[in-house]
């Protein structure tokens, strides 16, 4: 069964970024082959509306039929709020929380991001997670690109 990726908006960006690059590259070459599915949701379309077209255009590498849509409810703004009401981020970083959420009520496999100071950090990881069962959710599973490719 194929792996159902969660990746946030840091990710998409990596692929043009020299430190990230290398390593996202060869996830998104995993997406576009079909080895693993690549979940998007309307809040990371939402914010790459933003971003400059050669960032944008990089999710059209991956073929629709690797790509899964999820979308923004009232089950993860409830969730997401709650993230921040028991401060696992501040308020400030509402969208980070809000990703998490996604991930968690879609149960995708792993959600991945190159944020390391609010998402892929072990100590608001177990924040999330304590929350997540605290209210009846499973855990999420959250790590950096790299833990998640296929290494030959």
């Amino acid at each position: 069964m194929k792996s159902r990726i969660y990746a946030d908006t840091s990710v998409v960006g990596g692929y043009l970024d020299e430190e990230f690059q290398k390593v996202t590259i060869k996830l998104f070459e995993e997406f576009k082959s079909g080895i693993k599915t690549l979940v998007l949701s309307d809040l990371t379309l939402k914010e790459l509306e933003l971003a400059p077209p050669k960032v944008r255009d990089i999710l059209s590498i991956v073929p629709e039929k690797n790509k899964e849509y999820i979308f923004f409810d009232k089950k993860v703004q409830f969730l997401s709020t709650k993230y921040i009401e028991e401060k696992t981020v501040s308020e400030k970083y509402l969208l980070d929380a809000q990703h998490i959420a996604l991930a968690t009520i879609y149960h995708v496999d792993v959600l991945v991001s190159w944020n390391f100071k609010h998402i892929v950090n072990l100590r608001r990881i177990q924040l999330y997670n304590s929350i997540n069962l605290k209210y009846g959710y499973s855990l999420v599973e959250i790590r950096s690109p790299r833990e998640v490719i296929n290494e030959e």
